[in-house]
């Protein structure tokens, strides 16, 4: 196993980071609740209230080139939101949309029918009775503050869950096409990590 990089299942509502904030009116859960190694940091963040795929490491450099939005790696989200988005909805995800005061890089989106199979979220999402929900598979080559959520509700979506579930790290080859490097949630419940493979670690090592 490679014992400088490892893959989280980050629960919903725990903070991206080990200390807990001294602003709060309650402590909240952080990754030191789950991972009780020192020196790891993580590899970009997830939201207090987002769920999935978070990448740790020990390594400075790799940390920066798998975090920073410059190298574009596309990480994909099962992102539940309001309503039911025909295909047409969705085309100005694909196109760049302009939120704030950034124009977003076009994402790939789809609906995702039958609905993804997901650990139960704790506490479960509140739902307005009359109101349909919908899911959609989301990849994006950047990482800004929230963007996901302001995207769906951009075009009119509200977002009520969201999971990133892979994350695709192009390996540079020499004189070769990069090749992809898919890291996923597979075998992992919420709470739980695992090190990278021997062949992940390898891979991983051309970026650092």
């Amino acid at each position: 196993m490679c014992e400088t990089t490892l893959l989280f299942y980050k629960p919903y509502g725990v903070l991206c980071q080990f200390t807990n904030p001294g602003d709060t009116p309650e402590p909240r859960l952080t990754l030191k609740d789950f991972i009780a190694l020192p020196d790891f940091y993580p590899a970009g963040r997830l939201d207090f209230d987002s769920e999935g795929l978070l990448l740790l490491t020990n390594h400075g450099p790799l940390q920066h080139r798998l975090a920073h939005r410059q190298f574009a790696h596309a990480r994909t989200y099962w992102v539940q939101v309001e309503r039911i988005p025909a295909d047409s909805d969705l085309e100005p995800l694909r196109q760049g949309i302009r939120i704030q005061d950034y124009h977003t890089r076009p994402a790939q989106v789809h609906r995702l029918e039958p609905e993804p199979l997901l650990p139960p979220r704790q506490p479960p999402v509140r739902y307005r009775k009359s109101v349909p929900t919908s899911w959609l598979e989301l990849t994006l080559t950047e990482g800004r503050n929230r963007q996901v959520r302001r995207m769906t509700a951009a075009i009119g979506f509200p977002t009520l869950r969201l999971v990133r579930v892979a994350m695709t790290v192009m390996i540079p080859q020499r004189r070769r096409t990069p090749q992809p490097l898919t890291l996923t949630l597979e075998g992992l419940q919420p709470g739980q990590w695992r090190w990278l493979t021997p062949t992940e670690g390898q891979w991983l090592q051309r970026l650092g």
